[in-house]
Order: structure tokens, then sequence, then C-alpha cells
């Protein structure tokens, strides 16, 4: 199933084979996209949502010089703008940061789910929940913590986010990313972020090298971020391990 990582292990919710089946249907087309592809130009009128299945994607917003502010990174799972179904317009860009395989599920679908299928609509809307407990992270994130701390924050959350999706085992991922992301992602400068993984490093926290992540010690990782996975409303203890996880980094 295309769906079979949508709000995998969420508490509070769950898809029944009935409801994955409905969302199998609506799905309109499967696109693997390059990476660093704009999918979604702010200001556009949109008559289609994105379901991403595998790879990274992000929403930004540029300012007047054309640099760019990410304010939300997606991982596989994720139901990338399906606010855009009753906003149409969004305010914000949406690029792939990595190569993504997409689901396209047409507005005209979404719309007869929720007048045949309320409950799954329901489910629909809890997902936009936990996108706006996201971004309530990220504003704090980048709003308290200093930059170790930032970084220690987002490589947090993102394991616990792919440990749902059944992409880490708890300890190591492949992130996909580059150092200037991680800069872009905290607020950083890439001098900075440069710093900061080496200190993460230095102190056996976690190591990011060739886009994996091994995190050495994910307690005290998680406690210098200040990183609490309740709002992400994430059944960590029936999150499976995948079958098979990056290779330590030596």
């Amino acid at each position: 199933m295309f769906t079979e990582r949508f709000l995998r292990h969420r508490r509070g919710v769950h898809l029944e084979i009935e409801e994955r089946a409905r969302l199998e249907t609506a799905i309109g087309e499967i696109k693997t996209l390059p990476p660093r592809t704009n999918v979604v130009v702010a200001g556009e009128e949109l008559s289609q949502s994105i379901l991403l299945l595998e790879g990274f994607m992000s929403r930004y917003i540029d300012d007047r010089n054309g640099l760019r502010q990410l304010v939300a990174v997606h991982v596989p799972g994720d139901f990338v703008d399906l606010h855009a179904f009753p906003l149409k317009i969004l305010d914000h860009d949406v690029a792939t940061m990595t190569a993504a395989t997409v689901a396209i599920v047409p507005h005209s679908e979404l719309e007869a789910i929720t007048h045949d299928l309320p409950a799954l609509s329901r489910k629909l809307w809890f997902s936009t929940l936990i996108d706006a407990a996201i971004h309530r992270a990220w504003l704090f994130r980048l709003g308290r913590l200093d930059a170790v701390g930032r970084v220690a924050h987002f490589i947090s959350e993102t394991n616990v986010r792919l440990m749902s999706a059944g992409l880490s085992d708890g300890r190591r991922f492949a992130l996909g990313l580059i150092q200037s992301d991680l800069a872009e992602i905290c607020g950083l400068t890439n001098v900075h972020i440069n710093r900061v993984l080496r200190q993460l490093r230095e102190e056996r926290l976690c190591v990011f090298r060739s886009s994996l992540v091994e995190i050495l010690d994910p307690e005290k990782l998680a406690a210098v971020g200040q990183f609490n996975p309740a709002y992400l409303y994430i059944d960590l203890q029936s999150a499976e391990a995948p079958s098979s996880c990056p290779r330590p980094i030596t």
C-alpha cells in the first residue's frame, strides 16, 4: 500500500483497512521527483495535495532578497500539503530536498471522502493537527534553544518520526540532507553548523556523516535539545525497528 506509512503508530488514531483502501483509490498519480525541485509555488491555485512516499521535502518562504527560510521538513508518510485542500492557495512554497516519490491526490477525491467517510475525514484533519504541533515545536526550537540544542532537538525529532515510518531503528537512520540544509533548518550559518556537529560528535552524542546519522546517546541528546516526543503523538512502544537499517558510522 502506498499509504502504509500515513499516520502509522500514531496515538489516538487508527486507519481501518477499508479507510486505507479508500485513500489508495484516491491517488491519481505516482511521481518520482529529482532533488531540489519546486512542487508548489506560493500564490498558485491548487487542485491536488501530495502524500510523500519516499525522500524528504520542505516548506519554505523566501525573503525579499531571495534567501530561504524553512518552515517545515517532511518525512515519508506525511501528507505534505493537505492544508491546501481547504485553502487552495498556500502562502509558502513546497520543494523536494532529496529525490522523492510522491502520491498525488486530487482535491475532488478528498471532497468525496469528506462527504462519504466522515471518520476518515476526521483522521485526515488529525494529520494536519500533527503538522501544527510540529510547527509549534519548530518555533520553540528556534526561539528558545541555543545552536547545539536546536540541532539536538531536530535530530531527536527526526529520529522519532522516522521510527514511526519504519526508517530508523532508534539510533541510526539515513537523513539524505547536507550540512547547509541543517543550517537552514536550525537557523545557523554553514560555519556554525559545522562547529555544532563537531561538538556533538566529540561529546559522543551523535555523528552526522555522508547523509547518515548515528545517535550514540539518545537520552542525553534529547536532554540537550529539551526534546519531549509527546507532541508527535507517536506510540513509541509499537513503532517497530525496520528489518534493515543504515550501517553504523565508523
